[in-house]
């Protein structure tokens, strides 16, 4: 019989959320999987810090650990592999926070020095062994219970795929396809990537009359709860028993 999954949303270096979720699942063993679905980084005050926690949380749980690639992981990498500005640069991805978080150092209050703006778009800052970590990160996994991405699945000739067909793994990362929440049929599906606030509301059967919590339409559950942004949380959600657990 399959133990227990328990799948935790973007994290978004918000690190105090990230612990107080963790110490409320219940006692995880040998049997049971805790899978992150990726976006580790940027936009909350303590990236290093979360991505730090995950890296050492094996010392600290029996359970099997599953570490999937966001679309801020992907981005990162592609910045340390020749530079990305059009990613690195826009506000709302939050990137500097990150910088400033992996160089101990608060965000400036005026213009950034020369050496940040280098360190931006180059992610210079990031240590070898988190470069790695990042490197090694899965672009989707599945098990009894479900099938696990950051973004969703990939549609080709009006079929959903599944992830392994992707032509390019990069779409189970970036992809948001309004159709994908609103019409696949398959194995469930759970993601993070959109905010659930911005999925159609009256398509969920999990408070629907409070769009920030997590979203579930059978097929897909998406438990992006807006974590690193204001007013916003840390969402996990265990199988096969369907429990939901909150940071706030």
């Amino acid at each position: 019989m399959a133990g227990r999954t328990f799948v935790v949303g973007d994290v978004h270096g918000e690190l105090r959320h990230l612990q107080t979720l963790l110490a409320r699942l219940p006692k995880l063993d040998s049997g049971d999987t805790l899978l992150f679905l990726g976006d580790y980084v940027d936009r909350g005050p303590d990236s290093r810090g979360v991505v730090e926690h995950l890296m050492s949380l094996h010392r600290q749980t029996e359970a099997k650990l599953v570490f999937l690639r966001g679309n801020h992981e992907d981005g990162w990498l592609r910045a340390m592999n020749g530079g990305w500005p059009e990613f690195v640069l826009p506000q709302p991805n939050g990137c500097w926070a990150c910088v400033r978080s992996f160089l101990g150092r608060p965000l400036p209050e005026s213009q950034p020095e020369a050496a940040d703006f280098e360190a931006l778009f180059s992610g210079s800052f990031f240590p070898e062994a988190v470069a790695d970590w990042m490197s090694a990160l899965l672009h989707f996994y599945e098990d009894e219970h479900a099938i696990y991405v950051h973004a969703g699945l990939p549609e080709k000739d009006g079929r959903f795929l599944h992830p392994s067909e992707a032509d390019d793994p990069l779409v189970l990362l970036w992809s948001r396809n309004s159709r994908f929440f609103s019409d696949y049929a398959g194995k469930r599906v759970i993601c993070g990537h959109t905010a659930t606030e911005d999925l159609p509301a009256d398509l969920s059967t999990y408070t629907p009359e409070d769009p920030t919590d997590l979203w579930f339409r059978g097929p897909v559950v998406a438990i992006d709860t807006r974590c690193g942004k204001e007013g916003g949380f840390l969402t996990a959600i265990e199988l096969p028993a369907l429990q939901v657990y909150e940071s706030r």
